[in-house]
């Protein structure tokens, strides 16, 4: 879930107490209210497939937090992630060390991937569309 997803969310349900509290809405109101907000999710999500310009404003980009073992102190910042969030990552994926991961990427929907070090990771693909990872920056 994104924000506006979340937003959307948050707005319906607080469409649907005050129709149910309020005794100054026209209870009208509240269907039309219902199928605006389920309108602009529809136009948003369909317009977020077929353009380029809409994804950027409703969601974030995945952001390389580690890379080869080291943390990325200004992704860190620009994020607003806490070295011990990434740290619980690390460990929640069965990692001891921060040395035993090659990246942590901070997903567009808030949670943390974390790719191992091993041997049996054969190639960068999945990180071509992080913020942080380039070519000449590999470990």
């Amino acid at each position: 879930m994104n924000a506006f997803d979340l937003i959307i969310t948050v707005a319906l349900g607080s469409t649907l107490a005050t129709i149910l509290l309020s005794e100054d809405v026209v209870l009208a109101e509240g269907p039309t209210a219902f199928a605006l907000l389920i309108g602009l999710q529809f136009v948003i999500t369909w317009l977020s497939v077929r353009t380029t310009a809409v994804p950027s404003l409703v969601k974030s980009e995945p952001t390389l937090l580690v890379i080869g073992g080291r943390l990325q102190d200004a992704a860190l910042r620009d994020q607003r992630v806490s070295e011990d969030e990434v740290l619980q990552a690390v460990r929640q994926g069965g990692f001891g060390s921060v040395a035993d991961v090659y990246a942590v990427v901070l997903e567009t929907d808030g949670s943390f991937s974390v790719i191992g070090a091993g041997p049996d990771r054969v190639d960068d693909s999945a990180l071509r569309n992080v913020v942080g990872w380039d070519l000449d920056s590999k470990p």
